[in-house]
């Protein structure tokens, strides 16, 4: 199976990389595959990421105190959607596809990486049923 990296819409650079490096692993790892070059692959995972959504709150705190209007967040989410398609090389058909896939990932605030990795992986949990619901 070849992994392509996915196209990146976002303005979030450093997205491409991760995706494209959780997916792989994802594949290898958890499926049990072996990475193939584009051209001897027997299918290929290819995809966009047109979304992401680093710094929703989510959960929020506030005074007692009615006059007082203080509210603080204390819980953020990360919000990731993709398009993702598995396709067969030998017919060119979609294997399994999914259009606006969006994953999600809690985090503490100020620590949006630990949110980024749990949408990757929900992500990639995605991916890999989609793909084991194909044999």
């Amino acid at each position: 199976m070849a992994i392509v990296p996915f196209d990146n819409l976002t303005a979030e650079p450093a997205l491409q990389q991760q995706v494209y490096q959780a997916v792989r692993e994802a594949v290898t790892n958890r499926l049990g595959l072996r990475e193939a070059s584009e051209a001897q692959a027997d299918a290929v995972v290819r995809g966009t990421v047109t979304r992401y959504e680093p710094d929703l709150p989510v959960a929020f705190q506030g005074s007692a105190d009615p006059a007082q209007r203080n509210v603080t967040v204390t819980r953020r989410m990360v919000q990731l959607t993709v398009n993702v398609e598995i396709i067969d090389q030998h017919t060119e058909k979609a294997l399994w596809q999914r259009q606006g896939l969006t994953t999600e990932g809690d985090y503490d605030p100020g620590n949006e990486p630990a949110g980024r990795a749990r949408a990757l992986d929900r992500l990639t949990v995605n991916i890999v049923e989609g793909a084991q619901s194909q044999w």
